[in-house]
C-alpha cells in the first residue's frame, strides 16, 4: 500500500472524492475545509478531518501542513480563497503543491503564482463528453502530445471476428492496438452469474479474433481513430 501524508484542502465533490480514494488505497490522509458540515460527512473516511479558514497562515501551520508529501488545493467558487491559499503554501515551502482551476484564466494565474501541477477536471470531463457524444463508440480517451491519443474503442461491427493482425491498423492507420478489455461471465462464490471485465495486454500475440462487446484501446492520432472507426462501421 503507498505510504505518505497528503492533505486536501476544499470537501466539496471533487475534493471529497480525492480524500476518499487516497484514503481508500492506503494513505494519510488529512480533509480541511472551513465548513464543518462537509468536515464532518468525511471524518470518518480519513485520518483527519478539520474545520479551519486555509487562508490563515497560524491555522494551517497548527496542523503540520509543510511535513504533507502533497497538497491538493480543490477549493471551488471561492477564487479569493484558492488563490490566498496557495500563495501561503508556496511561501511556506510545501514540497508539493497541486491546484484546481475551475477556468483556463484561473489556470494562467496559478502558473504565474509558481504552482506547476494544475488540475482542470471539468475541462477534461467536458472534452471526454464530448467525445463520446459525438461517438458512441468511444468509451474513453486520454489526451496525449502531438495530436495523440489513447482511446477505448468499441470494435466496429467489420472487425468482429477478425485477428487484430487482419486489420493492418500500423499500415493503413498508422495506430496501434495496446490492449483489449474483454468481458467474461463468471459465478461467483454465491453461484450467482456476474460479469467481469479483463485486460487483455499485448494483444496481438494473443491467438484469438475480436468478439463482439470488446473494447480496443488505441494510440493513434485522433484524426486516425476516426478514420479507423468510419471504415469499420
Amino acid at each position: 500500500m503507498p505510504e505518505g501524508k497528503y492533505a486536501i484542502i476544499g470537501l466539496g465533490q471533487f475534493g471529497s472524492s480525492v480524500a476518499r480514494n487516497l484514503a481508500g488505497l492506503g494513505a494519510e490522509v488529512m480533509a480541511i475545509d472551513r465548513e464543518l458540515e462537509l468536515v464532518d460527512l468525511i471524518k470518518d473516511d480519513v485520518a483527519y478531518a478539520v474545520a479551519l479558514d486555509s487562508t490563515d497562515v497560524k491555522s494551517l501551520k497548527s496542523q503540520s501542513i509543510t511535513e504533507m508529501d502533497a497538497v491538493l488545493v480543490a477549493i471551488g467558487e471561492n477564487v479569493e480563497g484558492l488563490l490566498l491559499t496557495t500563495v501561503l503554501l508556496l511561501e511556506m515551502k510545501v514540497k508539493r503543491i497541486i491546484a484546481r482551476a475551475m477556468s483556463e484564466q484561473q489556470k494562467v494565474i496559478l502558473q504565474k503564482l509558481g504552482v506547476t501541477e494544475i488540475l482542470l477536471p471539468e475541462d477534461e470531463v467536458g472534452k471526454m463528453t464530448a467525445e463520446m457524444i459525438l461517438n458512441p463508440e468511444i468509451q474513453s480517451f486520454m489526451q496525449l502530445p502531438d495530436e495523440h491519443e489513447i482511446v477505448e474503442v468499441l470494435a466496429p461491427k467489420r472487425t468482429i471476428g477478425k485477428f487484430i493482425d487482419d486489420l493492418d491498423l500500423e499500415g493503413t492507420f498508422n495506430a496501434e492496438i495496446i490492449a483489449l478489455r474483454r468481458t467474461h461471465e463468471e459465478v461467483n462464490a454465491l453461484g450467482f452469474v456476474e460479469f467481469r471485465d479483463h485486460l487483455i495486454r499485448h494483444p496481438k500475440e494473443v491467438n484469438s479474433t475480436i468478439q463482439k462487446g470488446d473494447r480496443l484501446v488505441i494510440l493513434a492520432k485522433k484524426v486516425d481513430i476516426q478514420k479507423f472507426i468510419d471504415i469499420n462501421n
